[in-house]
């Protein structure tokens, strides 16, 4: 039970901050709807996960998944500056710098969960796939760069 109410709090945490992080971007974004789905498509990523985990480690499952709402949390966190401090928002590519170490520092520590789980390094590679999958959207639908 414990698992599941850390998992719940780290989870939740990170989609506050997340969103607070996208609400401060708005700029960047060309309508709400597009910010919602911006949001959508960052949780969708460790929907996927939370799913697979339910569905395929049996006893491991919601230790694993609090330690990815860890995971996610920490990734999350990392946006917090951009979120508190105008001159860090105010800075050139921000915003993207923001999400690149974000994303470097959950894939490190996403794959030192998986090693921590002692499960199949397929956990990994998926979460990745994920997080690509994620990042195409972020960049073609979302934002419209290609």
């Amino acid at each position: 039970m414990k698992n599941i109410v850390w998992a719940f709090i780290y989870f939740l945490s990170s989609t506050i901050i997340t969103w607070w992080f996208i609400k401060e971007a708005e700029l960047l974004y060309f309508s709400q709807e597009k910010m919602r789905l911006s949001c959508a498509v960052a949780g969708a990523k460790w929907g996927v996960q939370i799913v697979a985990a339910l569905l395929f480690l049996k006893n491991k499952k919601w230790e694993f998944i609090k330690l990815i709402g860890f995971v996610c949390l920490i990734g999350s966190c990392i946006l917090l500056p951009y979120c508190l401090f105008y001159f860090v928002r105010s800075a050139p590519n921000s915003f993207l710098i923001s999400l690149i170490i974000a994303v470097f520092t959950m894939i490190a520590t996403y794959y030192k969960a998986v090693v921590q789980m002692n499960i199949s390094k397929i956990w990994f590679w998926g979460w990745v796939s994920c997080l690509a999958i994620a990042i195409s959207l972020q960049l073609f639908v979302v934002f419209k760069i290609v």
